[in-house]
């Protein structure tokens, strides 16, 4: 059905439900001459009356009669679903998807959905776990959440998280029969534990800088994960030097089941950012998760994704 017919349509059900030209014609804001050449029109393609006409009134005929009854509740539905979608617009409601690997799901995205959701009924969020770097618009996702350095420059980028750190890590025992990497370098002497990267298609390049000066270390072992989680129970076993975020082995070092090295060649990166491709018209869903995700720097001392 073309736009030109369906306006055929609300025109002969304004006439037929006001049984009067002029009154139809003020409720749709037209005049009275273009109002009774739309319903012409109408009656000229059906091929069929839909209307009596006398001087002093109009009324429906019997195939005005049988159309009104067929059209009417089905523009009630439609007015029915406008104004759904319209409280849709002004109330926090539907589904957020987001793809995130599954440290940033743990300890950011987590927290703020946990204190979110309970205030919100209407709202749902679906997390998709991925280390690649997917397309959220050809795969329909609402924002997806990566590096600073991993958003592609034509999205919009909101900040989530602090500043981020690696940290290389091995178990006390594992360095009491290798002596500890003074330097990146030293690292083709040790069993390291490989990450592959499913975005290259390839293994992670541990990556260090200091004063200035940049390297990447192509390392060696017996293991690879293409898991953040994996390759620190690897480590923690005494499997070989691990290299991971500082905040997720931050446990680990205070309790002494690793050791950190190479510390002053792991300077501080831009952390987590929430991205997606366009500003215009977003869910009041999103945009309230957005505003919830929004990093604000913590007091010291408080671990990331940790309350307040």
């Amino acid at each position: 059905m073309r736009g030109s017919e369906l306006g055929d349509l609300l025109a002969f059900v304004a006439v037929a439900e006001e049984r009067s030209f002029t009154r139809a014609a003020a409720k749709l804001g037209v005049s009275q001459s273009a109002l009774s050449f739309t319903v012409r029109r109408l009656e000229t393609r059906l091929g069929l009356r839909l209307l009596n006409r006398t001087t002093r009134s109009v009324a429906p005929s019997a195939g005005g009669e049988r159309l009104l009854r067929t059209l009417r509740p089905a523009f009630d539905q439609i007015d029915a679903e406008l104004g759904a979608l319209g409280e849709l617009r002004d109330k926090p409601a539907g589904t957020v998807r987001i793809t995130a690997s599954d440290h940033v799901a743990d300890t950011i995205l987590w927290p703020a959905i946990s204190r979110l959701l309970p205030k919100f009924p209407d709202v749902k969020v679906e997390i998709d776990i991925d280390y690649g770097l997917s397309d959220i618009v050809a795969d329909r996702y609402d924002a997806g959440v990566r590096l600073g350095e991993q958003v592609a420059k034509d999205m919009i980028a909101v900040r989530v998280g602090p500043d981020l750190r690696m940290a290389v890590v091995a178990t006390p025992t594992y360095f009491a029969t290798r002596p500890p990497p003074k330097s990146p370098r030293d690292l083709v002497n040790h069993n390291c534990i490989n990450f592959r990267a499913p975005s290259a298609g390839g293994l992670y390049a541990w990556e260090f800088a200091k004063r200035g000066r940049e390297l990447r270390v192509r390392v060696d072992g017996q293991l690879v994960f293409n898991g953040m989680y994996q390759i620190l129970n690897a480590a923690r076993a005494g499997l070989g030097l691990a290299c991971l975020l500082d905040d997720v082995v931050q446990s680990d070092l205070a309790e002494g089941r690793l050791t950190r090295v190479l510390g002053d060649w792991c300077p501080p990166f831009s952390g987590y950012h929430l991205y997606y491709p366009s500003r215009r018209q977003l869910a009041p869903a999103f945009v309230l998760l957005v505003d919830e995700l929004r990093f604000r720097a913590r007091p010291p001392g408080k671990r990331l994704g940790t309350p307040g």
